[in-house]
């Protein structure tokens, strides 16, 4: 228990409030010397001797006792903040109907954490009231606990009085979080997207990861990949050790599938939708629990425009001057509009196309695809990419350019047959 603070009100009642918090390790300042100087083994002697050291280290810092601690310490959001309060009659006179209620004030609310607000009959002199109030704290920033005690004299009167104490809430954990879209390679399988969630420790002591994991809203199924299975037996990326070192960083990786009754007919949630919330609980020091939710996290779904261009099958690599096949997607993204295609190819410095260039595809009606296959020779060895793809809609005369669609690694027909 640490005393917050204590002052006595007309002489006669003591009211006073006291942070409860576990104990920390008993950390000594250890004096050493030379076997040579003129102590000699004198101060090794006498901390071999310490009940506080740690034996066969006694010249590490920190001990095996445990010690109160001398200050209020720090209060990270997400944690339990506990109090003990006390309200004692100093006087020689019973008082009555006395009220003790507490109420913790932020910048945005006031709760108020009285076990019970009933009044108590009569406090006999030299007696006391005693309650203990716990919060979990989920505001960053100044938070102000008061306490108010009212109560009646034997005369009759009407006595009220009130203490303060104020105290910061720091933030534990910097969370950053970064979207990446994935298109499937199947058209039965919606899009897929990655969650990178990365988190740092921003306290002054280590922190034991006990769960970190992303709630997904209604709209996802979510997949975990944090797990590495080898021989048919899951374990953790992060190894054995689940601490995380003051100001480290660390990276989560989730998948999320939309379920089919939330996706579109063409295949993919448009919009901002809401992806879920990251659920983060720790535990610090001497097992002091901590938890942290985030807000909902939202994610802006790529639009595609009229028309949608995907990619379902492409070699990786592929033999110089030697034609390859490509497999196209392409789908009617509008709702209302049927759309008549004409697709023309254009040929780049190191990628050619071999077809009729400016053929009618006809009419894509509204939400429905086609698959298209393609040819394609490529001039240039290494690590080429697929451009020049142009599709025309002939009803209003627009034309989309399909640029950057994929790369393909080529290489010499020899390399190629010997691999």
């Amino acid at each position: 228990m640490v005393n917050l603070n204590e002052e006595t009100l007309d002489n006669t009642r003591q009211g006073s409030m006291m942070r409860l918090t576990k104990p920390t390790l008993f950390t000594n300042i250890p004096v050493t010397c030379e076997d040579n100087d003129l102590p000699g083994d004198l101060f090794s002697n006498l901390m071999k001797d310490d009940p506080s050291t740690v034996k066969g280290a006694e010249t590490l810092m920190l001990g095996e006792m445990l010690t109160l601690p001398q200050n209020f310490g720090n209060i990270f959001l997400g944690e339990t903040f506990s109090s003990y309060i006390s309200v004692h009659n100093d006087s020689t006179q019973v008082v009555k109907e006395i009220q003790v209620k507490a109420d913790l004030q932020t910048s945005s609310q006031r709760l108020n954490l009285s076990a019970s607000s009933a009044l108590v009959a009569d406090l006999k002199a030299d007696s006391c009231i005693d309650d203990v109030i716990h919060h979990e704290v989920k505001e960053i920033g100044t938070h102000i606990l008061v306490c108010a005690v009212s109560y009646t004299t034997q005369a009759g009167d009407k006595m009220y009085f009130r203490k303060f104490f104020k105290f910061q809430v720091l933030k534990p954990l910097d969370v950053k979080t970064k979207f990446y879209n994935a298109e499937s390679d199947l058209s039965s399988v919606t899009d897929e997207v990655f969650l990178e969630a990365q988190i740092q420790n921003m306290t002054t002591s280590p922190m034991f990861m006990e769960k970190v994991s992303l709630e997904p809203s209604i709209m996802y199924n979510v997949s975990e990949l944090n797990t590495v299975f080898r021989d048919g037996e899951g374990s953790s990326t992060f190894g054995t050790k689940t601490y995380l070192q003051p100001l480290d960083t660390r990276q989560y990786l989730y998948c999320l599938k939309p379920k089919p009754e939330f996706a579109e007919k063409a295949g993919v949630i448009k919009g901002v939708t809401v992806i879920g919330k990251l659920d983060i609980v720790w535990k610090t020091n001497l097992g002091e629990r901590g938890r942290l939710q985030t807000s909902q996290l939202q994610r802006m779904a790529p639009g595609y425009g009229d028309v949608r261009l995907s990619l379902e099958t492409i070699p990786d690599t592929v033999s110089l001057e030697e034609p390859f096949d490509i497999t196209c997607k392409i789908t009617n993204c509008s709702s209302e509009r049927t759309m008549d295609l004409i697709l023309e190819m254009c040929n780049t410095n190191a990628i050619h196309w071999c077809g009729v260039s400016g053929r009618q595809l006809g009419k894509l009606h509204p939400s429905s695809s086609l698959h298209l296959a393609l040819t394609l020779l490529s001039s240039v060895q290494g690590l080429q990419t697929i451009s020049g793809l142009r599709l025309t809609d002939t009803f209003l005369k627009r034309t989309y350019e399909y640029d950057d669609i994929a790369q393909v690694c080529v290489v010499s027909s020899k390399v190629h047959a010997e691999s």
